[in-house]
């Protein structure tokens, strides 16, 4: 059985294909009843720590409950050993996000509605997704997850991407051969992505993407938190852990909740019900809405629009597509069609379509196929005048392609004019005028390669206190190699030809 999962920050979605359809699985939650998602979440227990339902019947007897881990993997300086902890225990990153994956797997094999059809027919294609902004730590730790936890993953695709595929699938009527792109708007619980791609048939290319890492459904409960407190007359940030969580829990079901004729809210802090107005919650809650118009300007009236420039929408565009479990809240697509018009479609399953294009993907008989972006630039800072100074040397562009199944080579030979080689490589949204990265900066890695013979036999550890200086004398050909896999994952290769030397710099388990 082929399936596509779409973990999210605040619920993981799983659908398989069947016959050319494509159904979200379902899974028995702690009460017995029928739930179309596992609750990205993990509590600690007295035999450990549990996830997803298991999790959160920890914390109906009073656990504290871990929710939006997802959101650590798009810190700048995330690695598998870094910790999370929860009533004084703590826990490696790489550790809970297999012990959830792992928590997931089972619940497919025994609690879900495919249960019985996994037993016989075992799990075929397993395609899963990442922001389309993630960065290389991001998406190697969760490849790397999804692996440890007994997946086989086939592919994994950025998450706008794969909203497309679904979008093609059910709106096909809307493409023609005058508007033949679409611009997915995918707000999840923890993130805001946009790409615009083109769709030919059942081919989808992306023509570029954006991203905003720290906006989605987490914030607006937040704001509606914080105006319950207010409206309670109780100070939000002295409520105990436990209290906050039900407080943010029940923002979360109200806010779910909403509809377009709402007026008014009810909510209970600390005990103490209160009715928040809706316009209230709208009013507070816009300027995220207005982050993400903002960020998506250039997509909607072609790539090369102001980066200001947010009316109208370009006429080869079929529509905006908003998917993600935060864009059903009826003030998105409320601003989003006064501020682009018509041409603005809400997915019937915003909250699974993600999950249903991966399920797509995953189905060797659906023929889509998809040509995808970077999303982000990589370079190195390299050490240059003997050592005084750092220049900047772009090495691959944002909107460099990527195909599931091929990867990216880039090879560079030079002779070397310093004893030493020092490669401080990052992660980049953009470059500023002068060529120098500019935005979201990343660090991926950096390396002290040795370029004479006596420091190849060094101590490693001495490198980094090394004097950088020019040779007299002409120094070894070095070659430099880039390699771009199918997930998006960067491995670098300096290897000096004349000796045989070499360096390999890749994303690992911990």
């Amino acid at each position: 059985m082929h399936l596509g999962i779409d973990f999210g920050t605040t619920r993981t979605i799983v659908a398989h294909a069947d016959r050319g359809n494509y159904p979200v699985v379902s899974f028995v939650d702690q009460h017995g009843d029928s739930s179309e998602f596992f609750p990205s979440v993990a509590a600690v227990t007295e035999s450990g720590w549990a996830y997803g339902f298991e999790a959160l019947a920890a914390a109906d007897a009073g656990a504290p409950l871990l929710r939006s881990f997802k959101r650590v993997l798009g810190r700048s300086d995330v690695t598998a050993a870094t910790e999370l902890e929860l009533a004084g225990q703590a826990i490696a990153l790489g550790d809970l996000l297999t012990g959830f994956l792992s928590a997931l797997r089972r619940a497919l094999f025994t609690t879900s509605n495919i249960a019985e059809a996994l037993a016989t027919e075992g799990v075929g294609r397993t395609v899963t997704a990442v922001p389309a902004h993630a960065h290389s730590a991001q998406r190697f730790l969760t490849l790397d997850a999804f692996r440890r936890a007994g997946f086989e993953v086939s592919a994994m695709i950025n998450e706008p991407s794969a909203a497309g595929f679904e979008y093609t699938h059910r709106q096909s009527r809307t493409l023609n051969s005058r508007r033949t792109r679409i611009v997915v708007y995918d707000l999840g619980g923890g993130t805001f992505d946009a790409s615009l791609v083109t769709a030919d048939g059942l081919s989808h290319e992306v023509l570029g993407s954006i991203g905003v890492n720290r906006l989605g459904g987490d914030d607006f409960d937040e704001i509606l938190a914080e105006l319950a407190a207010e409206a309670a007359g109780i100070d939000l940030a002295g409520l105990g852990v436990r209290e906050r969580d039900l407080l943010l829990e029940d923002c979360r079901t109200a806010k779910e909740q909403l509809l377009p004729q709402s007026k008014r809210m009810t909510i209970e802090v600390a005990g103490t019900p209160v009715i928040i107005p809706v316009g209230d919650f709208y009013h507070a809650s816009a300027g995220l809405v207005d982050q993400t118009v903002k960020a998506m300007a250039p997509l909607v009236r072609g790539l090369e629009a102001p980066a200001d420039s947010t009316e109208g929408l370009s006429a080869d565009i079929a529509g905006i597509y908003l998917v993600g479990g935060a864009s059903s809240l009826p003030l998105v697509p409320r601003v989003l069609r006064e501020t682009f018009g018509r041409r603005v479609h809400r997915s019937p399953y915003p909250a699974a379509s993600t999950a249903i294009g991966l399920a797509i993907a995953a189905d060797p008989g659906a023929g889509y196929s998809l040509t995808d972006q970077l999303s982000r630039g990589f370079g190195v800072f390299r050490e240059a005048g003997a050592g005084t100074k750092f220049e900047f040397d772009p090495l691959l562009a944002s909107d460099d392609r990527i195909s599931p199944t091929e990867e990216i080579h880039i090879r560079r030979s030079y002779r070397a004019a310093h004893n030493l080689g020092v490669f401080r490589f990052v992660e980049y949204t953009g470059l500023d005028a002068s060529g120098t990265p500019s935005g979201d900066l990343v660090p991926f890695a950096e390396v002290f390669f040795p370029f004479t013979d006596a420091l190849q036999h060094a101590d490693p550890i001495t490198l980094g206190a090394t004097a950088v200086y020019r040779t007299d004398t002409e120094g070894p050909l070095v070659e430099e190699e880039y390699v771009v896999d199918e997930h998006g994952i960067i491995r670098v290769r300096i290897t000096d030809l004349q000796t045989g030397y070499a360096q390999q710099t890749s994303l690992r388990a911990s």
